[in-house]
């Protein structure tokens, strides 16, 4: 088994952010500054803003939390699309309630959504930047693979698609309710499982030589776990990411990257 580490990936990167959120600063006086709207206290939604904080600190960005009610949200997006200071815009999803999602999401201005979320956004979403990026990194050529993505969520496998499919690569997608399921995923050269579904994909259900990407997000008494069984991962000839440290580092490096690539826009302009 070879495992796809993210971490690694990452710190790469992030040493690369630095240097250009400080060119910024120091070329422009623009400090890169991202912009968070919180309407659902919840533990889990909490610990990612808590590591974008994080990492925005790491790597010179600001990041800003609102913690307001849902019925403002409109609003207080209206004022930060208008702020020259603020460089990115992100709302914290699952909302209160979620019917009002799209309308909310599509309030954020297209060169400010650097979550991709919106229907006129001009970035792609950072988990499926990431894992682009985690395969380039180790010289995992998509194309002539058969490649098949279980999950259809906005986050993932909706702008996943949509990016590679404009690249021409030949992309299934899948959900857990599919019922030839097990046919699909036992033809996928490169697997990305993202249902939030624990053990969904098992070691039956997997190519030989397979790479398998687990972007899959659940928690249980031990904490976040993925879509693949642990069985999967005691076979021999697979590529996989590791269970803590895959994708997950480098999608918050993609967020950021969208990010100072809008304040970089802004300096142009």
């Amino acid at each position: 088994m070879k495992l796809l580490n993210g971490l690694d990936v990452a710190s790469y990167i992030k040493n690369r952010q630095l240097a250009e959120s400080r060119a910024l600063r120091q070329a422009h006086g623009i400090i890169p500054r991202l912009a968070i709207i919180r309407t659902n206290p919840d533990p889990v939604v909490d610990s990612y803003m808590k590591l974008k904080q994080s990492y925005g600190a790491d790597v010179s960005v600001e990041v800003d939390v609102h913690t307001i009610q849902q019925g403002e949200a409109i609003k207080t997006i209206q004022v930060l699309n208008k702020d020259s200071h603020v460089h990115g815009i992100i709302v914290q999803i699952p909302l209160p309630d979620p019917s009002e999602s799209e309308t909310i999401l599509n309030a954020v201005a297209k060169e400010k959504d650097v979550d991709g979320l919106g229907i006129n956004t001009i970035f792609d979403a950072p988990t499926p930047l990431a894992i682009t990026w985690l395969l380039a990194a180790y010289n995992i050529d998509l194309k002539e693979k058969k490649i098949v993505i279980v999950g259809h969520g906005r986050l993932v496998g909706q702008p996943l698609e949509k990016l590679w499919k404009t690249t021409k690569l030949d992309v299934t997608v899948a959900t857990k309710a599919t019922d030839n399921l097990a046919e699909l995923t036992k033809q996928a050269d490169v697997l990305i499982c993202a249902t939030g579904s624990p053990a969904l994909i098992t070691a039956d259900m997997v190519k030989p030589n397979a790479v398998i990407i687990d972007a899959g997000v659940a928690t249980d008494r031990n904490g976040l776990i993925g879509d693949v069984a642990q069985a999967v991962r005691e076979l021999p000839d697979i590529t996989i990411t590791p269970e803590k440290g895959g994708v997950g580092p480098l999608t918050i490096c993609a967020l950021f990257d969208n990010v100072l690539r809008a304040a970089q826009r802004n300096a142009k302009s």
